[in-house]
């Protein structure tokens, strides 16, 4: 990978990281579905009538729209909401890097190397190291529906690979048209009109603080920038670089909304970043298919190896 983009993953990471907590202070005052409903309704107006539909298929877009709005972020928001801590939350949701490298060997025919191999063991025991030492308290349920976000999540990476898009911002602006709705229905559908009728007078300094960070910083700027990396690299070189998220969540959790980390936390995270560096370094092929390297010795002679 280059090192600009290198940079780029990074700091979406950190963006996104970051976003758990302040999506924490957003939920303090509006429904989770209907603050979702929110988020994804400014992502795609007024920027549809400006924006050039990206050159693909409508399905890929309704699809990504779905999973991204309703499976994944109303799932997370709701997860928080029922007590998941942000933090914790965000260590969960990249789970779907473990799941994205799964797809990519079954579907793309990408190899899984030793030192990704080694770099998921360690970073599997950092994240459980992580959820276990949590300070908070968070129910069954929203613990699994975050789990569920991670699957969906790494099923929208396979989209935007299969999708081959190459406008990437038009694609998360136009994908995003299709949240809103849904969310809107299913939050009349649970809560009736009681979160519609609060919202004028809770939407406060904070929440729109809250709203305009998940639009323009976690939507547009992110979604662009690590789309804009699967489009030029194996699923298997960028999902990883995902376990960064829950590193940068945890500390802003410290001065956002105070969630101080354990001991523990600290040893955990250690383990997520070598985790990421032993993932990045090249080595040999330990699931999948090696690929064939052609070189031209001669005009007459060819070497396979």
């Amino acid at each position: 990978m280059q090192r600009k983009h290198f940079i780029l993953a990074v700091l979406v990471t950190a963006m996104w990281g970051i976003n758990f907590p302040i999506t924490k202070l957003g939920l303090a005052h509006i429904d989770p579905l209907l603050l979702t409903a929110i988020r994804f309704a400014l992502a795609a107006f007024p920027w549809v009538f400006f924006v050039k539909r990206p050159n693909v298929a409508m399905q890929w877009l309704v699809a990504y729209g779905l999973i991204f709005g309703v499976a994944m972020w109303a799932l997370i928001n709701l997860g928080i909401a029922m007590g998941v801590p942000p933090g914790s939350a965000s260590l969960l949701i990249q789970f779907s890097a473990f799941f994205t490298l799964g797809w990519g060997v079954l579907l793309f025919r990408e190899s899984l190397t030793w030192p990704q191999f080694i770099g998921i063991l360690l970073a599997a025991i950092g994240l459980v190291g992580i959820l276990l030492g949590s300070p908070g308290k968070a129910t069954s349920i929203g613990f699994m529906l975050v789990m569920i976000s991670a699957v969906a999540w790494s099923i929208g990476n396979v989209i935007i690979k299969i999708s081959k898009v190459k406008e990437i911002f038009a694609f998360v602006v136009w994908a995003s048209i299709f949240p809103p709705i849904p969310l809107l229905l299913l939050t009349w559908l649970l809560h009736g009109a009681t979160p519609f009728n609060d919202l004028a007078s809770r939407m406060d300094s904070n929440a729109m603080f809250s709203l305009a960070f998940q639009v323009y910083a976690a939507t547009h700027f992110c979604y662009w920038g690590w789309n804009f990396l699967l489009s030029e690299y194996a699923v298997s070189k960028v999902a990883p670089l995902s376990l960064l998220i829950p590193v940068f969540g945890v500390v802003s959790s410290i001065f956002i909304i105070h969630q101080i980390p354990s001991g523990w936390d600290w040893i955990s995270m250690a383990l997520i970043l070598s985790a990421l560096a032993i993932g990045m370094k090249k080595g040999r092929v330990a699931l999948g298919r090696k690929k064939a390297v052609r070189v031209e010795a001669k005009p007459s002679t060819v070497v396979d190896s």
